[in-house]
């Protein structure tokens, strides 16, 4: 088990980054090995997002 102390999160409800505990999972992004990946987190989801959406294999049509 790693240590959660050394862990950074994004909270989405306060839109900051944090280290170790804090809210709870459900409002937060992560974890993630340092503060810069974890503010980061909101560019990296939606980037992802977009790929999501243009990957034929997750199309509907």
């Amino acid at each position: 088990m790693s240590d959660q102390s050394a862990q950074w999160w994004y909270c989405l409800k306060h839109q900051t980054v944090e280290q170790g505990a804090g809210c709870g999972n459900t409002d937060r992004l992560g974890p993630y090995a340092s503060s810069d990946e974890a503010a980061q987190a909101i560019q990296k989801a939606a980037e992802r997002t977009e790929a999501w959406e243009k990957d034929p294999r997750w199309s509907d049509e």
